[in-house]
């Protein structure tokens, strides 16, 4: 899942002010925000920790429902809200892993001796083969 998708979010306004935010295709995820920037922020992050904890799951990410296919109710307003897992990811995981590999001994020493980072060189290369 790294291509943009596009969630609906029902925003509900409160009588104290801000909104409670809803998104009708991902049950449990719900927040709310203090006006429409903290509120489409909101929304974005909710969505993000949800369908990362889905995915790490192994659950299934639900597709997003076509924006004029929900009801919304009186007062209620559809923000839709895109995303992209991969770009998520970049931003917000950024927990090392340990990988074990292989490379011929004189390769090792030498890079040893030029005080070579081993995981920078793996990390640029990868970046650099990567399709982002």
């Amino acid at each position: 899942m790294d291509e943009r998708m596009f969630y609906p979010a029902i925003f509900q306004p409160e009588e104290e002010g801000g909104f409670s935010i809803i998104f009708p295709d991902v049950k449990g995820c719900i927040t709310q925000g203090e006006d429409m920037n903290d509120g489409y922020e909101m929304a974005f992050d909710a969505l993000g920790n949800m369908l990362s904890y889905l995915e790490e799951s192994g659950k299934e990410i639900p597709n997003p429902s076509e924006p004029q296919k929900i009801h919304l109710d009186e007062g209620q307003f559809l923000v839709v809200i895109e995303f992209n897992m991969l770009e998520y990811k970049k931003k917000n995981d950024s927990r090392a892993v340990k990988k074990t590999l292989t490379i011929p001994s004189w390769l090792n020493e030498v890079a040893i001796r030029q005080n070579i980072n081993f995981s920078q060189v793996l990390q640029e290369a990868l970046m650099a083969r990567v399709k982002q």
